[in-house]
Parts: structure tokens; sequence; C-alpha cells
């Protein structure tokens, strides 16, 4: 959950200037790191803890700030073995393997309990600073937002500063609902021109969408031309700023859906499209279509939802799901006449190809739903 804090000139100082030295801080302890082989959080503290004090950090703080050094390595370690960074050799991979981990002078700084206290009721925090301790920051959020940090806030919470407006992301553990027997599935077919169909007729994107899209392409293009400084900070800030938008669209999109499968006591199944931006093979116009949309967002968005309101979720197999008639079940990629229609050559329906689609993916979760519920049901002697 995050929420904004409101300091007076004097608060933000502070703020600022604690960011700034844990980050610097940060900056030593990976190169001490870096030195030493990467050790484990109980090495690595006794090779630097001391140090840390002496520059003015906390007993906290400085402990957190080692567990983030630690914890970003791993993070490499993880990205590189999963082949995020390139292959062996490649440019950014051998950047990554040869340098110490690098902070930013305003990365996010975690806190816990007893260095951050919240005073719900009077909307202020009290946060540990290299000033001392700063009291009475106010901070502001959603009445939604503000019920969820009393009854579930857990664990740590983040400081961040970005675009010189402080935030503190705290961590909630929300319980899962009980999830009930659906008595049907909701198909939802993702894509381009629609970002999402469902079999029983939402579609969401449409002209809009995709005119902000083309238009913020249009804009990143005339700034990367430019390749001055100006230049590239307006293109981070709106780099930034098209994040915000395709979050917002894709919580708006993912409540309706699973609102609407709450509502009607049904599953949603959903497309298992991982890794399918290296499988596909596209001309250039769409490769720059299919990465200007974040889908595996939405579908986190639409699987964490469900699981608060106790609604089903299934992945399948897309395989075939906009070649298949719906009807028939005949399987030919000449049904698919263009992007939006679908005309079956053996009993001849016609539909819209998304439509359809995503029926085919709502058939494919219920029998995906019932062969799992199957199996675990004991065999009969």
């Amino acid at each position: 959950m995050q929420v904004k804090l409101m300091p007076d000139a004097g608060q933000a100082l502070a703020l600022e200037r604690t960011l700034h030295m844990v980050n610097e801080a940060a900056n030593w302890v990976s190169a001490v790191a870096f030195d030493h082989g990467v050790p484990h959080v109980y090495e690595l503290r006794k090779h630097t803890y001391a140090e840390l004090k002496s520059r003015g950090l906390g007993a906290q703080a400085a402990q957190h700030v080692i567990k983030k050094v630690r914890d970003a390595y791993t993070t490499l370690k993880a990205n590189i073995g999963a082949g995020n960074l390139g292959k062996p050799g490649s440019r950014r991979r051998v950047k990554a393997e040869t340098k110490p981990i690098v902070f930013r002078p305003e990365a996010a700084q975690p806190y816990d309990d007893r260095c951050l206290s919240w005073q719900y009721d009077a909307g202020t925090v009290s946060v540990w600073t290299v000033d001392g301790r700063v009291k009475n920051i106010p901070f502001a959020c959603s009445a939604g937002a503000l019920k969820t940090l009393q009854e579930h806030r857990r664990g740590e919470s983040d400081l961040v500063r970005r675009d010189g407006v402080f935030y503190l992301i705290a961590t909630c553990e929300v319980p899962e609902a009980e999830r009930y027997e659906p008595g049907r599935f909701i198909g939802v077919d993702l894509g381009i021109a629609a970002i999402a169909t469902t079999s029983t007729g939402y579609k969401a994107a449409g002209r809009g969408l995709n005119r902000h899209r083309k238009r913020q392409l249009q804009l990143r293009r005339k700034l990367q031309k430019k390749r001055t400084k100006s230049a590239k900070r307006l293109l981070k800030r709106r780099n930034r700023s098209e994040k915000r938008h395709a979050a917002n669209q894709n919580h708006v999109i993912a409540k309706t859906i699973v609102t609407e499968a709450e509502r009607t006591s049904s599953g949603i199944s959903l497309e298992d499209l991982k890794g399918i931006r290296r499988r596909v093979r596209l001309r250039k116009p769409q490769r720059v279509a299919l990465h200007s949309w974040a889908f595996a967002q939405l579908t986190d968005f639409i699987a964490y939802k469900a699981k608060r309101a106790g609604v089903p979720v299934v992945f399948v197999d897309p395989a075939y799901t906009s070649q298949q008639c719906c009807e028939c079940g005949h399987i030919d990629a000449k049904n698919r006449v263009s992007q939006s229609v679908f005309l079956c050559r053996n009993c001849g329906v016609v539909a819209h190809a998304d439509r359809n689609a995503s029926r085919n993916i709502a058939r494919k979760g219920e029998a995906v739903w019932t062969a799992g519920r199957e199996s675990r049901v004991p065999a009969t002697p």
C-alpha cells in the first residue's frame, strides 16, 4: 500500500539527507561485498557494521542497509541465472558481473516498526532520520487504503522519493477469501486491438486507449532523436507516467472482470502467456504493439483480486484458441479471416475473433478445473 508523505521544509530536508546517506553507505557496502565475493549477511555484517555505525547510521538502519545490499546481489544472481541479462559474454551481462551494484541517491530504504511508527487516527508517521527522530509527518491516502493499513499492515515499509515527492510503501498481508465452487468459467482473451475480451461480452480498450499508446510512442521517438540531457530527463518522467497510466487501466479492467465473476459465481480462465515474447515471431510494427502494454501485470492484477474475492482462477494453454471454432471445435488457420472476424470453414459460424477465442479459453478452463477436482477425489474400491 502506497501513501504520500507531506512533510514541511525541515522534515523534507531530513528525509532527503537520510536517503542520500543510507544509499551512499549502501554503495560502500556493495563495493565491500563485491571485493569479498558477496558473502552471506552475517559475514558481510562483520566487515561493514562498525563502519556504518561510525558514519552516523542507527543500529537498525545499518542492518537494513546491509540486508538491502545482499538482497540486491541475490536478485542479480537470479536474473543472470534466468538469462534476463543476456547470454554469457554479452555486453550487458559482463557489465553486471564485473562491477559492484550501484544504488541511486534516492533509492528506497526499508524501515521496520522500531524506526517507523504510524499514527492512523492523526494521519501522521514518525520516522528515524540521520538528524534524529522526525515526528508528526502527515501522510495522505484514500479511506480504503487507510483501512487496509490499519487491519493488514505487517513487516517493513519502504521510504522512497520520486519526482521530489516522498512516499511510504507499506507491506500488507491480506488473507485470501475462501474459494467457492464455480458454476461456469469466464474466458479472458488478451490482445492488442482489445486489451481484454471476455466470453460474457465485456471488451476493454478500444480507440481511446490505442490512441493514447500511439501518441506516447510518437513522443518517445521525438525525444529519443534529440539525445540531450533534458530530453533524457523527460523520457524518464514520461516513462513513469506511462507506467502509472497502464497500471491504472489494468486495475480498472481487472476489477471489472473479477467483479463480474464474483457476481455470477463464476471462475476465471486466463491464458498462460509466460515467455510469449520470446516464442512468437513478429514484424517490427507488431513487436512494438506487443511490447507497449503490460499484459503480465494485468494477469497478476486479475489473479490477486480474484484471491481476495474468493474467485477461482485457472491458467490454460493458449494454443489454437484463435483458430478453433467455439461451436464445432474445428481448427484451421484460415478460420481467422482478419484481426476481428472469425469464419469457421467447417460449420460456417461467423463471430468476433476475440469473442470466439475467449469462449474457447472458457471451455479449456472448465476442463482444467474438472480434471484438477477429479484428481483430488480418491478412487472408490
